[in-house]
């Protein structure tokens, strides 16, 4: 069998990558640390390297995994904004999942939208005390608000047609429109002063890089909710935190963070976290932070896994491979 050496290990990864790897003729050693220019010795003598959203695929990294034998990096994820994709060029071969489930990710949005708007989060921390007022807990229907979508891939069309459910009017903002989506696109301004709710559901560029700062919060509605379940780096968020703390906007949804890499998927409650931007805006009322989550249910994991296995496979065996990532 081959090896193969994954990084960044969590438990409910073993759980799904252990179910398919023999199918797929693998062994997996797997290590909780995360990938970075020192672990990249680790991969040494196995045939591809696992790696996750907030492993280091610097120059550095991609140097010593080469060094160390490595020819291809599977990432079981579908972003690829951690990787230096000029250092990785004519060395490694990399991969990704691009579609393991858009319903996770539009599912999640719309969970933590209902969550902070109607307060569910803290009415079930009041009645397990037996406190059943309501006071503090006034929301607003959705129906009849203005979702804005930002990016119109497999996600942001799968979010546009639950909120359709829910009776809200879409609008949409993406270079590349999709004739078959039925959605109205308008530029970033045009969506960012209708919406009354605005989902980033784009991929991480140098041209989204902090997208949502200072100068396109001043354009919001001071109602306006944000949802970003995507790349936290899409958000400037020290602009995003003065913004709610002079009530410019009306509150955030953040499942992902730009600093987040040191913090996310581990456990810091008996740790002072020194991240004062995180800790402000966790405090705040009409900020629910999640920690990149949006993806994890069964059906995404199951996909997640085979798909990954299914890319090295297609490496090994010399074969295309859609998912590959191509190095410009």
């Amino acid at each position: 069998m081959q090896s193969l050496c994954f990084y960044d290990t969590k438990p409910y990864d073993r759980i799904y990558f252990d179910r398919f790897k023999s199918a797929y003729g693998f062994e997996i050693d797997y290590f909780e640390t995360k990938l970075n220019p020192k672990t990249a010795v680790l991969a040494k003598g196995r045939s591809a390297a696992i790696a996750f959203v907030n492993d280091d695929l610097s120059a550095k990294t991609i140097n010593a995994l080469s060094e160390s034998g490595i020819r291809c990096v599977a990432l079981r994820c579908a972003g690829f904004n951690n990787v230096d994709l000029e250092a990785a060029k004519g060395r490694i071969r990399l991969y990704r999942v691009p579609d393991y489930s858009p319903y996770a990710v539009a599912e999640h949005s719309i969970a933590m939208l209902l969550t902070l708007n109607r307060k569910t989060h803290k009415a079930y921390l009041r009645t397990r005390d037996f406190n059943f007022s309501l006071n503090g807990f006034v929301g607003f229907d959705l129906h009849g608000k203005t979702m804005g979508i930002i990016g119109t891939g497999k996600i942001g069309l799968t979010l546009a047609g639950i909120c359709r459910g829910f009776g809200m009017e879409v609008i949409a903002c993406d270079p590349v429109r999709n004739p078959k989506a039925k959605l109205e696109y308008v530029d970033l301004e045009t969506l960012l002063r209708r919406s009354d709710i605005i989902s980033l559901n784009c991929p991480l560029t140098k041209e989204s890089h902090h997208m949502i700062c200072k100068k396109t919060l001043d354009l919001m509605k001071p109602n306006a909710i944000i949802i970003n379940t995507s790349r936290g780096a899409l958000i400037d968020s020290e602009a995003l935190l003065d913004a709610l703390m002079k009530e410019k906007i009306g509150g955030a949804c953040l499942d992902v963070y730009e600093e987040e890499t040191d913090l996310f998927y581990e456990d810091y409650s008996n740790h002072i976290v020194k991240d004062n931007i995180l800790t402000r805006l966790i405090s705040l009322p009409n900020v629910l932070v999640t920690s990149h989550q949006a993806f994890l249910t069964h059906d995404a994991l199951s996909a997640i896994s085979q798909t990954t296995l299914q890319n090295i496979s297609d490496f090994l065996a010399g074969r295309a491979n859609p998912n590959e990532i191509l190095c410009r």
